[in-house]
């Protein structure tokens, strides 16, 4: 059986083999004391110049007939708004490092083209820039999140964009902000240095991406952000522990505010398989990749802990999701995907687990918000559909900014072809308005998993829960039938004498929530 321990963030894993299924699931509460808060920024997002998430997702400029606020349309905001979205990340990815934020202010009609290199060869015009996406994550009451390009742009160039975006005072970039119609700035506070420095970012060694860190960074004025800015390093691809390593040992702390983590569940890179006609093989290697994000946290923070005791240092995962071969008839570059049940299992999956380790893990960003990869909106001209992922993450939101409670639990298995997975992922928070939230995802196919938790210590009250589920595993929101899926009330639970018994049936996402006396 699988065993599961969480305290005060901390997670140990003890994995053994056996053929029993338990009948019921035990949950127990481990001490609350000093356990730490649920960062919101977890439930981030990221938009990239790729495929048509900005132009013809976000953008469609402000002579659309489609309804739009700045040329970003009004629907996109309105559903991002209902997720109470924390952070935004943007222009990349891979775009961030041959984006020279400069060609996207001022007059559009002088404004120089470029060339997306990186994703499909199109041309862009630059008619989306620095201004259109800090006013949008104004609107959304959402922080913005700057990827500045390290790869192919200069030590002045990113100082120059803080500058632009922060600064109060008379100097040559805020009055060039000022000439471009915007008179205060916008306390940008989070700023990634580079993208994937080990990849499209430059193809750099650890060693020399520190030293360019701290090159970089040293030329980024705090001046006019409460507490500074916040900077984040390239981190590791998935298990390069060592980068993490080189990261942690050659920068000096107080340079650095977090890591960057990026792990993508995708079973094989030369053959990623179908978006929705995929088969149970498929999504068990699926979900195997989802679960190796436990694995990668426990690792890569171990390593932080030998360099930051205190935990100063943040790991941030600001690119993870599902990614799978584009839908049939797109364009390859665009990594356009339908979004199944199963990212709706990716999601509540990873999301428990970025829950559990809210001692390390204080910001994360799902790829990407729209049109690419796991998104939560797709659209298509005038129309837009909410994704099952959408769902999941509008269901889970209750967690922002609440205080972790830790759990301990025996899950049971999902088994196929001689190969097992824990099938349970939980997490449990307590919110500043009293309200107690555990989230449920049970990713076994074919079995319903019963799981007994002892709530006394809170007196609960009001106890209710919602569900999302489906018939099949390929099932999915279309433009023909965009409310295939969506959260239902669920009632298959007993709540007596403080104690909740639910059934989570196979393939389903349950949040139950309920009243501190």
């Amino acid at each position: 059986m699988y065993k599961h321990f969480l305290k005060s963030g901390a997670i140990l894993i003890l994995v053994g083999f056996s053929q029993l299924i338990s009948a019921q699931t035990k949950i127990e509460i481990v001490s609350i004391e000093n356990s730490p808060t649920i960062s919101k920024h977890i439930y981030g997002h990221f938009a990239e110049h790729l495929g048509r998430c900005i132009y013809e997702g976000f953008y469609v400029g402000e002579n659309s007939v489609i309804p739009n606020s700045e040329g970003v349309r009004i629907d996109i905001i309105e559903a991002l708004k209902e997720l109470q979205i924390p952070n935004l990340r943007w222009p990349g990815g891979c775009f961030a490092d041959t984006y020279h934020w400069m060609d996207g202010i001022g007059d559009l009609e002088k404004r120089p083209t470029i060339v997306n290199t990186w994703w499909g060869g199109v041309t862009e015009d630059n008619s989306f820039g620095t201004h259109n996406f800090l006013n949008l994550c104004k609107e959304l009451g959402a922080e913005p999140y700057l990827s500045g390009n390290v790869g192919s742009g200069g030590v002045q160039e990113l100082a120059d964009w803080v500058q632009y975006t922060n600064f109060k005072g008379k100097s040559p970039m805020s009055d060039l902000r000022r000439e471009n119609g915007k008179e205060e700035p916008w306390g940008v506070k989070y700023w990634g240095i580079g993208n994937e420095a080990w990849g499209c970012g430059g193809n750099m060694r650890p060693e020399y991406y520190a030293d360019i860190y701290k090159k970089y960074v040293t030329f980024m004025s705090d001046a006019d952000v409460e507490g500074g800015i916040y900077k984040i390093a390239s981190g590791a691809s998935n298990d390069d522990y060592n980068w993490t390593e080189v990261l942690m040992k050659n920068i000096p702390k107080n340079m650095l505010q977090g890591v960057a983590l990026h792990h993508y569940s995708v079973i094989d890179w030369g053959a990623k398989g179908p978006d929705v006609n995929f088969d149970e093989e498929t999504y068990f290697k699926t979900m195997k990749e989802s679960w190796l994000m436990e694995e990668l946290i426990v690792k890569h923070t171990a390593i932080m802990d030998k360099y930051d005791e205190e935990k100063k240092v943040d790991l941030i995962v600001d690119e993870w999701g599902g990614w799978y071969e584009v839908s049939e008839g797109t364009n390859p570059g665009f990594l356009y995907q339908q979004n199944t049940m199963r990212d709706a299992m990716i999601a509540g999956m990873n999301l428990n687990i970025f829950n559990n380790h809210a001692d390390r893990v204080k910001m994360a960003n799902l790829a990407q918000a729209v049109n690419v990869l796991q998104a939560v909106i797709l659209t298509d001209k005038e129309k837009m559909i909410l994704t099952p992922t959408y769902h999941v993450m509008n269901m889970y939101k209750v967690h922002q900014d609440a205080t972790l409670i830790p759990l301990s639990f025996d899950s049971p298995m999902y088994s196929f072809d001689n190969e097992s997975l824990p099938a349970l992922t939980v997490s449990a928070s307590k919110d500043s308005s009293q309200k107690v939230h555990i989230s449920f995802t049970n990713i076994d196919t074919k079995k319903s998993n019963t799981v007994v938790i002892d709530l006394n210590e809170f007196k609960l009250k009001n106890i209710n829960s919602t569900i999302l589920s489906s018939i099949s595993l390929q099932d999915h929101n279309s433009f023909e039938n965009p409310n295939k899926i969506t959260p239902k009330n669920f009632k298959d639970f007993k709540f007596a004498k403080g104690v909740l018994e639910l059934t989570i049936p196979p393939f389903s996402v349950i949040v139950v929530e309920g009243d501190m006396m």
